[in-house]
């Protein structure tokens, strides 16, 4: 039993790492909100005003807003979606028993240790450049045209490349659910006849309902703030067809040195980061509790 003594120097010795952490992120959050009410240019230095909720207005009314918040809806969605249901896939896969297993397990959790922009150069320009990428020669062999995949469906690639980064992820967290599952259900199952399908919707799916809670949470928390690949490849564009609202506060603040309008984005994207953790915890977050 912890004594008083010791529980006043275990509280002591967090001290230090509790205020460095609260001063990690409160002092940048309280620079933010602060910037925020002010009429801040970088090209005008030393003309900062006042100018309270303005920044917000236009912020919020500005209509690279509203295709931004949904091409973030789409991008978080789609790559829930994929990373699921191959993960999924992938965990059932890797639980069979197979000469090289292991090798194999290693393999597909590779690219998870992979940095997303060296990822993004990789698809950029090996995979789906459409002159001289796999993707395009292959196309060329079977006699069509090659796409121009970040000009013609740009969103949808990046979910693409951001799926293939978050897989490995949702297949390892899966995986280790599925081989918690009791095996002798399976076996009894086996004997009353059940089928893979039925085995699978009946059995494996309700085991690993936790688990995918938790994949969803998880990935939900940094796919709402995905940078890097959208900087990588295509830069927001054509237009604002892959902005999303992290790449949006991006260019207003340092590519139009709007500091006071970004800044507000800023505060805007982390009063929506919080209503979907949020929603998603009521939501889904009982299959966490027990």
């Amino acid at each position: 039993m912890a004594t008083t003594n010791s529980r006043s120097l275990a509280r002591l010795m967090l001290f230090p790492s509790v205020v460095l952490l609260l001063a990690w992120m409160i002092v940048p959050l309280c620079m933010t909100l602060y910037f925020s009410f002010l009429d801040y240019n970088l090209l005008s230095p030393g003309t900062e005003e006042f100018i309270g909720f303005l920044n917000y207005e236009y912020f919020l009314t500005d209509p690279a807003f509203f295709q931004s918040f949904f091409n973030t809806l789409l991008l978080v969605g789609g790559v829930l979606l994929i990373t699921l249901g191959g993960g999924i896939g992938l965990a059932i896969l890797l639980d069979q028993a197979m000469w090289g297993r292991n090798y194999v397990r290693i393999m597909v959790l590779a690219p998870f240790f992979v940095m997303p922009t060296v990822s993004a150069l990789v698809w950029k320009n090996m995979l789906m450049n459409p002159v001289n990428g796999l993707f395009a020669h292959f196309a060329t062999w079977i006699g069509m045209t090659p796409v121009d995949f970040f000009a013609q469906i740009p969103l949808l690639s990046i979910i693409i490349i951001v799926s293939w980064q978050w897989l490995p992820f949702a297949a390892l967290i899966l995986l280790t659910s599925i081989q918690s599952l009791d095996r002798e259900q399976l076996e009894a199952a086996d004997l009353d006849g059940a089928g893979p399908i039925s085995k699978f919707f009946y059995i494996v799916l309700p085991h690993l309902s936790r688990a995918i809670t938790a994949v969803i949470l998880i990935e939900t928390i940094f796919l709402l703030s995905i940078f890097a690949e959208i900087l990588v490849t295509t830069s927001g564009g054509p237009g604002f067809e892959s902005t999303n609202i992290t790449y949006l506060i991006y260019t207003q603040s340092l590519l139009q040195f709007d500091v006071g309008g970004g800044s507000a984005g800023g505060i805007i994207a982390v009063i929506i980061a919080n209503i979907v953790a949020i929603f998603l915890m009521r939501l889904i977050g009982k299959n966490l509790e027990g």
